[in-house]
C-alpha cells in the first residue's frame, strides 16, 4: 500500500488530537527520564523548552478544536498543554512583574487627567498613591491567581504526576488511533 502526500496530509488532519497526545506524552516522559538522570543537562533543559512550545501548541489547539474532538481526549490535552508549558515558569512572579507594569501604567494615564473633574489626581502625590493603591489591588489579585497556578503546575510537573500524565496521553492516543475510542469509554 503506497502512500501519497495527499494521503498522508489527510491522515494527519483527521488524526490531530492523537498526534498532539502522543507527541505530548513523548515529550513529558522524556523530561521525566532527563530530570531523573541529570536535571541540569543541556539534554533536559532543551527537553522542557521543546515542552513549552509544545505546550502552548497543545493549548492553542484544545482551545481552537476541542467541540470537535472527544470531552475526556479534550481535557487530558489541555491538562498535558499546560503542564508543559509551566514548568519553567513555576516560580517566575508574574504578580510582581505585572503589577509594576500596571503601576506605571496607571501613572502615566493619571498624568492625562490635567483639566479634567478628577485633576487633582493628575499629578504630585495623589497621582503616586493612586497609582500604588491601583497596583497593590492588582497585585493581590494576580497574586492569587498566580498562587493557584503555581499549585496546578508544582503538582502536574512533579515528576512522578508527568509520568502518569505522559503515559495517559500515550495511552488515549493509542487507544483512538486503533479504535477502541478514549480510555474514559474503555473504563466506564
Amino acid at each position: 500500500m503506497s502512500m501519497d502526500a495527499s494521503s498522508i496530509s489527510d491522515y494527519v488532519t483527521d488524526h490531530i488530537p492523537e498526534i498532539i497526545l502522543l507527541i505530548g506524552g513523548l515529550i513529558a516522559l522524556s523530561i521525566v527520564v532527563t530530570h531523573l538522570r541529570n536535571e541540569g543537562s543541556l539534554k533536559h533543559k532543551a527537553l522542557v523548552v521543546l515542552g513549552v512550545l509544545f505546550g502552548v501548541l497543545m493549548i492553542f489547539m484544545c482551545v481552537s478544536s476541542y467541540s470537535s474532538w472527544p470531552w475526556f481526549t479534550s481535557i487530558i490535552i489541555a491538562i498535558a498543554g499546560f503542564t508543559l508549558a509551566i514548568r519553567p515558569f513555576r516560580d517566575v512572579p508574574f504578580a510582581a512583574i505585572l503589577s509594576i507594569l500596571i503601576m506605571v501604567i496607571i501613572y502615566i494615564f493619571l498624568g492625562e487627567l490635567d483639566g479634567t473633574a478628577v485633576e487633582f489626581i493628575a499629578e504630585g502625590w495623589p497621582r503616586i498613591i493612586a497609582a500604588f493603591l491601583i497596583g497593590a489591588v492588582a497585585f493581590m489579585i494576580l497574586n492569587f491567581a498566580e498562587n493557584l497556578i503555581k499549585v496546578f503546575g508544582k503538582l502536574f510537573n512533579w515528576w512522578p504526576v508527568l509520568f502518569v500524565l505522559g503515559l495517559i496521553c500515550i495511552i488515549e492516543a493509542v487507544l483512538i488511533l486503533t479504535g477502541y475510542g478514549s480510555l474514559y469509554d474503555l473504563l466506564r
